[in-house]
């Protein structure tokens, strides 16, 4: 069994063929996703996904691409974030791959949820691209690993992910890891620890070999452990197991016995 720990169902290139996702999640065995969040304005698409879905879990945050829109603070983040289908905050973090300096404002855009996440005791959804040094320092100053969370779609140094590690962080990996060109993030991947790894599509975006350049969707997460299997000695369905037990812990989604989540 499989956990998508991260994707995107409420995006059009998902949303409107949901049926057939999710009965392509159940053929490949994917028991599970986290449906994240992007903008406060598509918040409640998002948690209604997960409503309608037992399956379906919902994050509440706003990507550090997005500059027009409503701008979270920490009181609407944790008001939201009470939702019983919400488990994570976020996605969040900087992004200096896209955007240019002055982005004073995404580094305190960055700071609220961490603030948010604190009082509302969830884990946080980090995104870093291009931005390594300043995402671990204003984690650090704000005390994320009071909550942890998980890095998603790593794609960053081993020294990077020890640092968030150190913090009390897992690591994500998509199906970036698949990719020939990325020898170098599979020689993270091979290393960190199995208790703090997971496993993503980020769908609708970077589908796994041999789906490269295509639709990605959470159906096709088990090709992402396959790769990190064959680095780490184990089987595709081990690391599936591994992961959503991992997922299960992080995100508090355990059986009210205490067991990890079978079947939903």
């Amino acid at each position: 069994m499989f956990i998508d720990s991260h994707c995107h169902l409420a995006f059009p290139e998902l949303s409107g063929d949901i049926d057939g996702v999710l009965a392509r999640m159940r053929d490949a065995q994917v028991i599970g996703a986290l449906s994240v969040c992007v903008t406060l304005e598509d918040f409640q698409t998002v948690v209604r996904l997960a409503e309608r879905h037992t399956n379906i879990w919902a994050s509440v945050g706003v990507h550090p691409d997005y500059r027009e829109g409503r701008e979270p603070d920490i009181a609407t983040l944790v008001g939201l974030a009470r939702h019983g289908r919400v488990i994570a905050i976020g996605e969040t973090g900087l992004d200096y791959y896209r955007l240019k300096e002055p982005l004073d404002w995404q580094r305190q855009r960055f700071r609220v949820h961490i603030r948010a996440a604190r009082e509302a005791g969830l884990p946080l959804i980090i995104h870093t691209r291009a931005a390594a040094a300043d995402t671990l320092r204003i984690m650090r100053e704000e005390k994320a690993g009071e909550v942890g969370g998980v890095m998603h779609c790593f794609t960053e140094t081993l020294e990077v992910a020890q640092a968030a590690l150190d913090l009390g962080f897992h690591i994500s990996f998509s199906g970036i890891v698949t990719f020939k060109s990325a020898q170098s993030l599979r020689s993270v991947a091979a290393v960190v620890p199995l208790d703090r790894l997971l496993i993503e599509t980020d769908a609708p975006y970077l589908a796994p070999v041999p789906h490269r350049g295509k639709t990605n969707e959470p159906g096709w997460v088990p090709l992402v452990a396959r790769t990190i299997g064959a680095l780490r000695g184990l089987d595709a369905t081990e690391v599936g197991s591994l992961t959503t037990s991992v997922f299960s812990r992080l995100f508090n989604v355990l059986g009210e016995e205490g067991e990890v989540i079978s079947e939903l």
